[in-house]
């Protein structure tokens, strides 16, 4: 997993853009994994902590880990619960938790919205031995991204992008059916007990929350120039403005792992 393409000024849009959790989400998590009050939940990948701050009332410490130190520092300012902690560090660092927590001492690992930047098949493996009996691993995808989804006024946003790219967008982040069977392949071939679940929701999707939502997910050298962001912004309600008012319909997928 590395870190740049989510660095200075995307974080900031990434907190204040993406998608957060319903909490039908961590009543999911929950029941899978029956997360209580003396447990401990490791929110690999964390972001700016949309998952974390969901699962901090559903556990007794939740731990956030990132490799972008831009990333945590929004998560930090965004989260009062007190009992989060942020971790810098990746997928390939998991290991050395070991001596911090001790074997058999997490509850969970979730994994939101990260995963194809990660070794799935080295991660899923390397966990076991952090998880107590019961525990288990959580693949999260938040809906599509906004630019692939089935709707007119995602097909007129794929057109902006693609104009202003000089390329096909057509990357799913990890959000299309063969990534969740892939996945779900590697967590029974690592000797989880494998499960999915859906949690659906709509939310009203402004032109603004569309250009910040997309600003998120690009890295910093694709990030138009400050100057440059309203006429881009513009561009993008333009393409939307026959659709208006949007309302997003998400599909939250989890694809659970029980150990």
């Amino acid at each position: 997993m590395t870190a740049p393409a989510f660095g200075g000024e995307v974080s900031e849009y990434y907190q204040r853009f993406r998608r957060g959790y319903p909490p039908e989400v961590a009543d999911v998590l929950t029941s899978a994994f029956e997360l209580a009050r003396d447990d401990v939940v490791l929110d690999l990948g964390c972001g700016t902590g949309q998952l974390t701050r969901v699962l901090a009332p559903r556990a007794g410490a939740v731990l956030g880990m990132d490799p972008e130190p831009a990333m945590l520092g929004q998560a930090r300012r965004a989260t009062a619960a007190p009992n989060v902690s942020w971790l810098l560090g990746a997928d390939s660092d998991v290991g050395a938790l070991t001596p911090l927590l001790g074997a058999g001492r997490l509850a969970a690992v979730t994994v939101a919205q990260a995963l194809h930047w990660m070794d799935h098949e080295r991660l899923f493996a390397a966990v076991r031995l952090l998880l107590r009996p019961g525990g288990g691993v959580a693949v999260v995808t938040n809906g599509e991204p906004l630019w692939l989804q089935d709707a007119a006024w995602s097909v007129a946003l794929r057109e902006v992008l693609e104009d202003y790219l000089g390329t096909p967008v057509r990357s799913a982040c990890g959000t299309d059916e063969a990534s969740r069977q892939r996945y779900a392949a590697a967590l029974a071939a690592a000797g989880y007990t494998v499960d999915a679940h859906v949690v659906g929701y709509s939310a009203p999707l402004s032109a603004e929350e569309i250009a910040g939502g997309v600003f998120s997910a690009m890295s910093p050298d694709r990030l138009p120039a400050p100057e440059a962001r309203p006429a881009f912004t513009e561009r993008i309600r333009e393409a939307v403005a026959p659709f208006l008012p949007i309302r997003e319909r998400v599909r939250v997928r989890l694809l659970t792992g029980i150990r």
